[in-house]
């Protein structure tokens, strides 16, 4: 790559000069960024092209790993360590006058997801590529992503996301590889001579599916995967020819080219109305099509016959967004391969897997039979027919059992059911954690996996650890390293090693350095962007994650202002001094979520400003949470607050981010908090509240009375009274009229009242032993060293030899 820093000055000043005509002395820190990242591309096209042939001359299976999100953040720095060249680059750079650090801050962070789905989906990625896969990610180019938040008098203002107003410097636009689309339009059953059925699809709408490819580099080994990002254009020819056959005006055609574009300008586009449906469902079968088409043309290039497609190929849906890749291969093996529908639906169930990642019903797609019909004709009759033969299967399974028939349905009562589809149409269906896979075999899913127990397995999410503790917190890498030595870089279930050590009162006490310093500098950071002066010493008490109701930032809300009502009454209260850290966007139509927000912001105004309060307790809500906000967040944090209401959390990655930093959690027992909890034991988790069985049995026999909860709890009234009632937070207003109902009148359907003294007890249990710095310290290195098993590298390979079934390709050409 580089063989030290000389080479590599030399190689960015020419960069510089030949691609943006400036000299180093007079280049600004995006000049700087804009060269690096180009010149870093160019070093890594050898490898990326090596790798492909690589993969195709060994014939390996390549994985195709469909997701509508890849939060992938900043690339530049991990890229930089992933090449093994971090060192290099940074000394290089401060010859000449640059820092890394502000070139890593001139990148946008790329705005291709929104949350957990998106994060897990990136890296997964970096352990494919890092552990030596053939796996490679289909995603979307949106052109503003999800949008940019802002607090405007505390409430959220989305504005569009220009991440790719200063380009992105990784990519590379592939137009020779695009691919058409079709949308709408009239399919004719047509038969020959010898009574062959076919399928002609006419006056149909065609839009370009455009690649950029982005790589994905993997950990000191050669290997670049790919990403490959699609984009909606709209052909000239077609658009032409249908304004002409509209008589459309011109401003017409450049209406219709709009819309067309607009399936790839933002993620999720809201649905609730008819248009924004029916935008959304163009959104995902362009992604499905797109990559369907070009995972066909690479498996046509080995010149095999039909029949080793599955042996080849693995197509994995992460969640059901991607499911219309069941009825697209269906489609392109029977309508352009020329296939039978027996020899095309083995091919198509024996290649395609598939991952849930919820157990809300909201979250299980479905979509009017009509919209389908009309927009997508072709893949609607392949649903229908899937739908037909397999009701037929069940009857013959159970004649005369309907009920069982309309339960399993993919298509019933008006609507196609997305899950229902993604599970009869793939060979594999997992969970994300043991509890969540549980509750989908026995409460969810139960008459689905009665049906097919052997597609039903868990694989536990991970994340990795190269971006979120080798590249977020070096300091603390540094001391692993130097405590347990180097392997456990490569295999992290290493950290456990560190057990050994917990007793050694000098690495405590390096520990908590470490911790303090990234404490000051998150201090540094919320007073620059934020304006708020916050305590490092305080109890760093961080809630980050999407805003929803069952992740319940409402109730740690509640229970700040709970903190605050007690200051105020009682001055002399001796309280741990603690800052509150918030992250989170609510979705644009998510009314809910939105109160939440404010309510928060309104919180942080009344405590941020009373002097009576101000050494005891700080609130901060950052806006715009993303991947390189969370960077400077997780390595500061004291407690990961991890409190949805158990049953509800699938997995959480977050936990593990936090819990690898060294954040004790307080949390339920819901999700990966279970499986933190069974490796750190009970002395290094703060865990309260109702489990999963005591929620669902509720759900079931509908005995919760929160508002009894409200009359008889002084504690729970004096609290949710001060919404509704002349207070600090509500100044008489009906700001948060909606909160208190949806508490006290709804009857609170995530229990936070049911849960509210639990919680309070375990953060009163936080504060005592925060007091004892070297039993904190403590448990904060029993959580480092436990947290080795939720790296995404042990997911990733539970996915290659379980569900996959491929083998690293480690040998060069």
């Amino acid at each position: 790559m580089f063989s030290d820093k000389e080479d590599f000055k030399q190689a960015f000043c020419e960069k510089l000069e030949t691609e943006l005509g400036k000299k180093v002395d007079i280049a600004t820190d995006l000049d700087a960024f804009r060269a690096l990242g180009s010149l870093l591309r160019d070093k890594l096209s050898k490898e990326w092209l090596q790798t492909n042939l690589r993969y195709e001359k060994a014939q390996e299976k390549q994985v195709y790993y469909f997701s509508m999100e890849f939060l992938m953040g900043r690339l530049l720095g991990n890229n930089l360590l992933n090449m093994q060249i971090l060192s290099i680059v940074k000394e290089g750079l401060f010859d000449l006058g640059l820092e890394l650090k502000s070139l890593e801050e001139k990148e946008e962070d790329p705005g291709l997801g929104n949350g957990g789905l998106g994060r897990l989906a990136a890296c997964f990625l970096d352990s494919l590529a890092s552990l030596g896969y053939a796996g490679h990610g289909f995603g979307m180019r949106y052109r503003y992503g999800m949008f940019d938040q802002h607090f405007i008098d505390g409430y959220q203002v989305e504005l569009p996301d220009h991440w790719l107003s200063k380009g992105f410097v990784w990519e590379v636009k592939r137009p020779e590889e695009a691919v058409e689309v079709r949308y709408g339009g009239q399919v004719q059953a047509v038969k020959d001579e010898e009574g062959n059925l076919s399928f002609k699809h006419t006056d149909y709408e065609k839009v370009n599916a455009v690649p950029y490819d982005v790589p994905v580099v993997g950990y000191n080994n050669e290997t670049v995967n790919t990403l490959r990002l699609w984009s909606a254009e709209a052909t000239e020819e077609d658009t032409l020819l249908r304004a002409f056959n509209h008589q459309q005006k011109p401003s017409n055609f450049l209406a219709h080219k709009r819309s067309l574009e607009a399936i790839s300008e933002f993620l999720y586009p809201d649905d609730s109305t008819e248009e924004g449906k029916r935008l959304r469902l163009k959104q995902e079968y362009f992604l499905v099509s797109a990559g369907v088409q070009s995972a066909v043309k690479n498996f046509e290039r080995l010149n095999l016959p039909w029949s080793s497609f599955s042996d080849q190929v693995a197509l994995h849906i992460n969640d059901t967004h991607p499911a219309l890749v069941i009825p697209e291969l269906m489609r392109i093996l029977m309508d352009d391969k020329q296939l039978g529908w027996e020899e095309a639906w083995e091919i198509t169930q024996s290649s395609v897997s598939y991952t849930n990642h919820t157990t809300l019903s909201e979250a299980l797609e479905t979509w009017p039979v009509n919209l389908v019909r009309s927009l997508l004709p072709r893949i609607f009759m392949i649903i229908d027919e899937i739908n037909e033969r397999f009701c037929k299967m069940l009857w013959k399974q159970d004649p005369g059992n309907f009920d069982r028939i309309a339960s399993l349905a993919i298509v019933a009562d008006g609507q196609v059911k997305m899950a229902h589809l993604s599970i009869v149409g793939s060979y594999s269906v997992n969970g994300v954690a043991k509890l969540h896979t549980e509750i989908l075999k026995k409460r969810e899913m139960k008459i689905y996996y009665d049906t097919f127990p052997e597609k039903f397995n868990n694989k536990t999410n991970g994340i990795t650890h190269r971006r979120w503790l080798m590249h977020a917190n070096p300091a603390l890498a540094d001391l692993i390293t130097e405590t347990i030595g180097e392997q456990w870089v490569d295999d992290p279930a290493r950290l456990s090693e560190l057990l050994k050590e917990k007793e050694d009162p000098a690495l405590l006490t390096e520990l908590g350095k470490i911790k303090q310093q990234n404490k000051m500098n998150l201090a540094h950071y919320v007073n620059e962007r934020a304006g708020i002066t916050i305590d490092p010493n305080s109890i760093f008490d961080v809630h980050i994650k999407r805003l929803h109701g069952y992740k319940r930032q409402l109730l740690n809300a509640l229970h700040i202002m709970y903190l605050y009502t007690k200051l105020k009454a009682e001055p002399a209260f001796d309280m741990v001094p603690r800052t509150f850290i918030f992250g989170a966007k609510a979705a644009p139509s998510y009314y809910f979520a939105k109160k939440v927000i404010k309510l928060i912001n309104t919180i942080a105004n009344v405590v941020n400003h009373d002097p009576d309060v101000k050494d005891k307790i700080k609130v901060v809500f950052l806006e715009n949470y993303s991947v390189s906000l969370a960077e400077k967040i997780i390595p500061a944090t004291n407690v990961s607050e991890q409190i949805s209401t158990a049953s509800k959390e699938a997995s959480g990655t977050g936990n593990m981010k936090l819990m690898m930093n060294g954040a004790v959690t307080i949390g339920t027992l819901d999700g990966a908090n279970v499986e933190i909890y069974e490796r750190v034991g009970n002395d290094n988790i703060y865990l309260f509240g109702l489990e999963s069985e005591e929620v669902l049995e509720y759900y079931r026999n509908g005995a919760y009375s929160s508002k009894e909860i409200y009359e008889s709890d002084e504690r729970v009234r004096n609290t949710l009274d001060q919404l509704v009632r002349y207070s600090p937070f509500s100044r008489g207003e009906t700001e948060f009229q909606d909160i208190f109902d949806s508490l006290v009148h709804y009857n609170d359907e995530y229990f936070v009242l049911k849960d509210f003294v639990s919680y309070m007890k375990a953060q009163q249990l936080v504060s005592q032993d925060f007091r004892l710095q070297k039993l904190w310290n403590k448990k904060s290195l029993v959580n480092i060293a436990q947290s080795g098993h939720f790296s995404s590298d042990r997911t990733i390979q539970e996915y290659a030899s379980d569900i996959w079934e491929i083998a690293p390709v480690h040998t060069l050409l």
